[in-house]
């Protein structure tokens, strides 16, 4: 399946032309974003919790100390919603009302369940670590079994998704196009700035070449 259905669950409303369901719009914002934020419900008191997050194909996964509540409460079987978003730029119209900004966003929906396999669990693990750094995995050392154990790892198949995405100019009433007011867009920009060293780094470690050509791309 390259899409998701169109259900009450995932269906945008507001400004539903901006809406996409093809997994060719939704899984990159995914890929991009380091961050999402994790909403759920603990006794009748909704959360929302941001955190690291990785994508193996139509699962996404979360991972964390076997003491968060947040991964208690997913592998528990309760339903839950992600949001990631990318900010692409402010949008400076000519009216104050028509200020807006340039964004791609995603909301997931799903069930999680724990995983407990070692080696899906390492597998997870891998995927989590090369998701921040292409290439680090085979550089640093790997988790020890207490590590492993110490960390809990929840896949969460995705059942449900869309995007919302808000490209381009600003877009002014008609008769406010004369108004001698400057408009456009600010472009937000996510860059990789020069690795700086640990100061307790052993001398004459260099950064690696895999890490400086990742840096480079995301410069």
């Amino acid at each position: 399946m390259s899409a998701f259905a169109k259900t009450d669950l995932n269906r945008v409303r507001r400004l539903p032309d901006r809406g996409h369901y093809d997994k060719e719009t939704i899984y990159p914002i995914i890929d991009e974003a380091y961050i999402c934020h994790v909403g759920f419900v603990v006794e009748e008191r909704p959360f929302v919790i941001p955190t690291i997050h990785a994508r193996q194909g139509d699962t996404l996964l979360l991972h964390g100390a076997t003491t968060s509540r947040m991964l208690k409460t997913i592998q528990s079987g309760c339903p839950i919603c992600i949001n990631i978003t990318l900010l692409d730029g402010l949008v400076m119209a000519r009216s104050v009302f028509h200020h807006s900004m340039n964004y791609r966003s995603v909301v997931l929906f799903g069930q999680g369940h724990i995983i407990e396999d070692p080696a899906t669990k390492l597998e997870a693990l891998y995927t989590f670590t090369e998701k921040l750094i292409p290439g680090r995995w085979d550089d640093a050392r790997q988790p020890y079994d207490n590590e492993a154990k110490a960390t809990t790892i929840v896949a969460i198949p995705i059942d449900s998704a869309s995007a919302k995405v808000r490209t381009g100019p600003p877009g002014d009433d008609d008769e406010d196009y004369a108004l001698p007011v400057w408009a456009g867009v600010i472009p937000i920009t996510q860059r990789l700035g020069t690795p700086l060293d640990d100061p307790s780094l052993n001398p004459g470690i260099a950064v690696p070449d895999y890490l400086n050509q990742y840096v480079k791309s995301r410069s």
